[in-house]
């Protein structure tokens, strides 16, 4: 069967490029992956001519990794093959990413081309269940189920896959600029405090706590499945976090000899959760 893989940013592309080496290479304009030759650039006001041009090409499976953010559509932009799908775009406007995805894989199904997880495809990106570096402070089991609610919470409005939780009290949630930047937000709270800055705030965030991740309840687990790596862990690092919880089976984990290892030389736990 013929493998077209819908690369965007970060490492994932790369890996599966190397490992698993697809027919095809696609990416979405504006998203192109670092170092990566492409085969067929689109955009979503041209998406009914890309499923043409797969459709043409005999490919039957389809995989998305790597990272993107929701283009606009241009209304003038959209070609006469995407015409007809515009009503199905236009009723995922202003909803979570979730409902846009599943309405995307739709549009891919509809033609005959099966949609697949990069999980899937390379297993090995889901570690084992445990506790695979460090060890578990007191209380870390509490937080990740205090962590658990809040995705779950968060989940029911289609918002973010990951939250910081540190002595039962969430920190920082993922919306839609991503993880970086959450981990960011934590990173620059717990900063020096700059002259004449009196936000409380600067003083009083409980020390320690731990990233969560975990896909959101009830989704599509062939695209979006959260990911974490090295850089993932560098920034916990920087936030002064304890460690890192991930769902099993739920999260991808990129280089993960690299990231385990990092983990350790940055005295952080990495936690394998089960469901």
């Amino acid at each position: 069967m013929t493998l077209c893989l819908v690369a965007g940013q970060g490492r994932l592309p790369h890996l599966l490029a190397e490992r698993v080496q697809p027919d095809r290479i696609a990416a979405l304009e504006g998203f192109l992956p670092d170092g990566l030759e492409v085969d067929h650039v689109f955009r979503v006001e041209t998406l009914g001519s890309f499923l043409k041009t797969l459709g043409r090409a005999g490919v039957t499976r389809i995989c998305f990794a790597g990272s993107i953010r929701r283009p606009k559509l241009d209304a003038k932009r959209v070609d006469t093959a995407t015409l007809p799908l515009v009503p199905r775009m236009m009723k995922v406007l202003g909803q979570g990413d979730d409902a846009a995805l599943r309405m995307v894989l739709g549009l891919f199904e509809d033609r005959g081309i099966i949609p697949v997880g990069a999980h899937e495809l390379l297993p090995e990106l889901l570690p084992p269940e445990g506790v695979a570096v460090g060890t578990l402070p007191k209380g870390a089991e509490h937080d990740a189920g205090r962590a658990s609610a809040i995705l779950a919470a968060m989940g029911g409005a289609d918002v973010g896959q990951a939250c910081v939780v540190a002595r039962g009290q969430a920190l920082a949630v993922e919306a839609l600029p991503g993880t970086d930047w959450m981990l960011d937000t934590v990173i620059a709270a717990r900063g020096e405090q700059g002259e004449g800055d009196t936000n409380p705030l600067y003083r009083k965030l409980p020390a320690g706590g731990m990233l969560f991740k975990a896909p959101k309840p009830g989704q599509d687990r062939r695209i979006d499945l959260p990911t974490i790596g090295p850089g993932t862990v560098a920034r916990a690092a920087r936030a002064r976090l304890e460690g890192i919880v991930i769902e099993a089976q739920g999260v991808m984990v990129v280089d993960a000899d690299e990231t385990m290892a990092l983990a350790r030389d940055r005295g952080l736990y990495l936690w394998v959760r089960p469901r």
